[in-house]
């Protein structure tokens, strides 16, 4: 059905990265799922009346919160399409992030009053109907989950909407809710042992579960999670692929949003190269990241001595001592200035946040290792962070 609509309704469909296209997807989703859940909450609410069943009344009422969540992430979609604005350049992208996390908290508290009500009705239990229409009606309701859970997904990851894939888990939440409140009137109906309570209790763990799991997929990005490793990998492969870039480091991924990505780098270039064709070369690269990655970019040019055979050799020096410690520190942007009394060894050092060494030990033995290959230098050293 969301495939025949999405022909119907969405103009050049092909085209996820635009912002059009994804406000389009993301509008068409919500609509239908607006109209499912409050479909199944009518059939829910009525089953649940006529079994008098808690569990499957409070399943009714998830249903109703879920269509509440689809409004959000629709109002998420259209405020995320936003134009730049003077006072948000980078535009509204991040929007979808937080409507994913108001999705999740909306979850999480379907999940606990769920649960409260559940312990009620172990604590006290009643008599469930566990008659045919009411079962038949959560059959159906399964069914109608697992095609949201199903389309939310596929869609959800075609335009890298993390709101989408967290309403993608609800469905499938909801389903293995549902499917639960379903075995529990089974178990009544052939065994006549009431589990209603346990039933609704499970259910409601495993949606604050849920909740809980979309919260953390969907706050990452606005923590600032690192990137992924393909993208730097197709990042770092399109800038190293000019034979004027000798190497890339201090690479840095913000992201505004989906389809929002801003690049920053340093390139190392040879120290006696032309400067317009060095610049050409750089100004190429950045053009092929933004065509091929959609990521606006900038990058920095390091130039290095390539032909000083002293620099070259204490370089080696240098970086085979550092991976010997075996914590991981890589070093870049080496150089050197002689002096009348003494050598001054400069060079950043890249230090993985999980390293046991603070920066200033990190720096302390980084500086001895130095006065140890050769005598008469003054180390100085800056310690950098991986954004990567």
């Amino acid at each position: 059905m969301i495939t025949l609509l999405s022909k119907i309704f969405i103009k050049d469909r092909g085209k996820v990265s635009s912002p059009a296209v994804r406000r389009a997807y993301g509008a068409l989703c919500s609509i239908v799922g607006i109209s499912l859940n409050v479909l199944l909450f009518a059939l829910k609410y009525t089953a649940g009346t006529l079994a008098g069943s808690i569990a499957v009344t409070a399943d009714a009422f998830n249903n109703l919160s879920d269509a509440g969540s689809s409004v959000i992430t629709l109002l998420g979609f259209r405020l995320a399409s936003k134009k730049p604005d003077p006072g948000h350049p980078f535009g509204h992208g991040r929007i979808e992030y937080i409507s994913g996390v108001a999705v999740s908290l909306i979850i999480i508290v379907v999940g606990v009053q769920l649960g409260l009500e559940s312990i009620d009705k172990i604590r006290s239990p009643e008599p469930v109907d566990a008659g045919l229409l009411p079962m038949l009606i959560l059959v159906a309701s399964i069914c109608v989950k697992g095609y949201m859970y199903l389309y939310n997904r596929a869609i959800g990851k075609r335009i890298n909407s993390p709101g989408m894939l967290a309403t993608a888990s609800d469905s499938l939440s909801d389903s293995v809710a549902t499917l639960v409140v379903l075995l529990s009137m089974l178990v009544s109906r052939i065994w006549g042992v009431n589990i209603d309570g346990w039933s609704g209790a499970a259910v409601a763990l495993f949606i604050i579960w849920s909740g809980f799991s979309a919260a953390r997929d969907t706050l990452n990005p606005l923590l600032g999670r690192a990137p992924d490793p393909e993208l730097v990998e197709n990042i770092c492969g399109i800038v190293m692929a000019h034979p004027e870039v000798i190497n890339v480091h201090d690479l840095v991924v913000h992201d505004y949003g989906p389809g929002r990505l801003m690049v920053s780098l340093h390139a190392e270039v040879p120290g006696d190269g032309d400067i317009y064709e060095l610049h050409d070369a750089i100004d190429t690269a950045e053009y092929e990241l933004q065509k091929e990655l959609g990521c606006s970019a900038v990058i920095h040019m390091d130039p290095i001595s390539t032909d000083d055979s002293k620099v070259a050799r204490m370089r080696g020096q240098l970086a085979g001592a550092v991976s010997a410690l075996g914590l991981g520190i890589t070093v870049h942007d080496f150089r050197i200035v002689d002096g009348p009394t003494h050598t001054n060894v400069i060079f950043d050092a890249v230090l993985p946040n999980d390293s046991p060494l603070s920066e200033d030990e990190a720096k302390a033995r980084l500086e001895d290792i130095v006065r140890g290959l050769w005598r008469n230098t003054h180390p100085k050293v800056h310690i950098d962070r991986p954004f990567v």
